[in-house]
This record gives structure tokens, C-alpha cells and sequence, in this order.
């Protein structure tokens, strides 16, 4: 009886030892299962490089800033609703110039640059870290005179160099010529008010001011009254003497931008201009004006264009 009981005991034991052998293999076909899918998902997962980079930005590259140019502005140059960037030039000769161009104080951005070769090449001229805006320059064979904004106000003051921007001293009151600012206009050492709403450009002489809006020119003797001007589409002035000399759109007879001339004194409603001649050239955006004798600058777009006849050919 023993014996069959130890047989039986012995045939009892064998189906258990089996069963665990099979749940071994059951096991260990799983867990090679799960190691072969977690090598085929890391295979097609992104690679790990370590930490993550910076995210690029559109258009950086790993060369140095170029200096701002002029062409740096043009997306938000001034249209006829209003200013928003501020082209300005002021000429020596025919070979020597200087241009600048500005917007707000609030997005302070300026350039300023020099020509002494007609404006086949210009150089940028650095003014101050504190420069917020610029609101008008000067030139003449001495040096170079800006009106500009500075710190957080914005406080106009003028600024002097005689050695081609390389140093900047304090300079006087008005040596700038007139200034179109956030302010108002500066003329001399007085903020006044603009007799419109975002001048495109103004000029002050010994006696006179002339100031382009956008659909006529307002002009007055000292402080006296403003005479409205009912010619529109000036957009930008210089003087010559006793003529002031206009840059003007929107004319029958030029398809760009016209130059023509007015009496710089004696101004009424019914004044007139006189046609001198066309500059065949787009018209959209900023257009900066100046004179030396008949030498004529006309910058417009990214280009800069000189007439040696009063604007008569270009």
C-alpha cells in the first residue's frame, strides 16, 4: 500500500514540475517580446542629442550684424495718411551729403550716414547710444548739425560735429534747421504746434516757414499767422535763395517725382509753383529733399539721385 501510495505521490509531483517549466518559458517569451518592441520603438523614436538647442530664428546666421541701411526702414515709411519714418538729407555740393532717417521715439530706430561721392557709397556715422530719434540736419562746409531726442522723453537737443561724426559737442539752438518731432515742430529754440496733422516735412528760413502736409503747404513770416497753400502732393522741400524748391507727386505732366519752385516770400492762397523738371522714379514711401546752388538731392526708395541743373534732368 506504501509503495503504490509513493508511486502515486511520484506521478503527482511530475505534472507540477512541468507546469513551471512552461510558465518559465511563457515568462521569458514575454519578457524577450517586450525588449524587442521597446528596440523597434526606439528605432523609430527621435534621437536624443542632449540638451535641447535654442529655437532658430528666421534669418539669423552666425556672421556679424550688418549696419542699418536705409533699404532697413522702407516697410514703414510714411504714406499720405501720416508719418511713420522720417527720410531726411542735407547736401554740401554735388558730391557731399548727408542722410538720416528716423521714426518714433517709442521704436527708436536711426540711421545717419555720409556721401562724398554723389551717393554712390555712404558710411554709417554713429550719434550716441542715448539718440532716440532724429528730427532734422544740417550741413554745410564746416559740419554737420542734428536735432534729436534723446533718453526716455525724447528731449530735443542739437547736436554738432566738425569732424564728420567722429565727435559730437552741444550745438545751438536752430542749427539743425526746423524739426518735425513727436512734440510738434521745433523751430529755433520753440516747440510750437504743427498747422496739420503729420507734416511731411518743413523749412525754416531767417523770416519764413513753409511746412508740407499732405494735401497743401502752410506758410507764415515769424510768428504770424499760417497761410494755407491749397497745393497738394509736396512732399518734401528745400530752399534756393529766394525760391523755395519742391519735390511733388501727383502731377499731369511728370510721372514721378516733380521738382518745382515758389516764391519763398510774400506767399498767399493764390501763389503758384513753376515746373522745372521730372525725376522718373517710384513715388511710394519717403521722399528727402535738398539744395546746394543747382545741385539738387532727391533720395527716394534705396536710391539717391543728383541733378546738376536745379532738378532740370536726373
Amino acid at each position: 500500500m506504501s509503495q503504490r501510495r509513493g508511486i502515486r505521490s511520484l506521478g503527482s509531483e511530475l505534472p507540477r514540475t512541468t507546469l513551471i517549466g512552461i510558465a518559465l518559458v511563457v515568462v521569458a517569451l514575454v519578457v524577450v517580446d517586450v525588449v524587442l518592441v521597446a528596440l523597434a520603438l526606439a528605432r523609430t523614436a527621435p534621437e536624443a542629442r542632449g540638451d535641447a538647442g535654442p529655437v532658430p530664428t528666421f534669418g539669423s546666421s552666425a556672421s556679424a550684424p550688418a549696419t542699418p541701411g536705409p533699404s532697413d526702414t522702407t516697410s514703414a515709411e510714411p504714406t499720405a495718411d501720416g508719418v511713420s519714418t522720417r527720410h531726411m538729407l542735407s547736401a554740401v555740393d554735388g558730391l557731399e551729403a548727408w542722410r538720416a532717417s528716423s521714426t518714433t521715439c517709442d521704436v527708436s530706430e536711426t540711421v545717419l550716414e555720409h556721401t562724398t561721392d554723389g551717393g554712390q557709397e555712404w558710411s554709417p556715422v554713429a550719434l550716441g547710444d542715448d539718440v532716440r530719434t532724429i528730427g532734422s540736419l544740417r550741413a554745410t562746409a564746416d559740419g554737420l548739425s542734428v536735432l534729436v531726442g534723446v533718453g526716455d522723453e525724447c528731449a530735443t537737443e542739437v547736436r554738432t560735429s566738425t569732424d564728420d561724426g567722429a565727435t559730437w559737442v552741444l550745438g545751438t539752438a536752430g542749427a539743425a534747421g526746423a524739426g518735425v518731432t513727436d512734440q510738434g515742430l521745433v523751430l529755433g529754440d520753440a516747440v510750437v504746434p504743427s498747422p496739420c496733422e503729420d507734416p511731411l516735412d518743413a523749412f525754416r528760413g531767417d523770416s519764413t516757414t513753409l511746412v508740407a502736409c499732405a494735401d497743401e503747404l502752410q506758410w507764415r513770416t515769424g510768428t504770424g499767422a499760417w497761410v494755407t497753400v491749397p497745393i497738394d502732393g509736396v512732399r518734401a522741400l528745400a530752399v534756393n535763395g529766394t525760391e523755395y524748391t519742391l519735390a511733388r507727386i501727383g502731377t499731369d505732366s511728370c510721372d514721378g517725382v516733380q521738382i518745382e519752385t515758389m516764391p519763398a516770400s510774400g506767399v498767399t492762397p493764390a501763389t503758384t509753383t513753376t515746373p522745372i523738371g521730372c525725376n522718373p522714379v517710384a513715388t511710394e514711401g519717403a521722399i528727402a529733399l535738398d539744395r546746394s546752388g543747382q545741385d539738387v538731392w532727391m533720395w527716394t526708395g534705396d536710391g539717391v539721385a543728383v541733378s546738376n541743373d536745379g532738378g532740370a534732368t536726373w
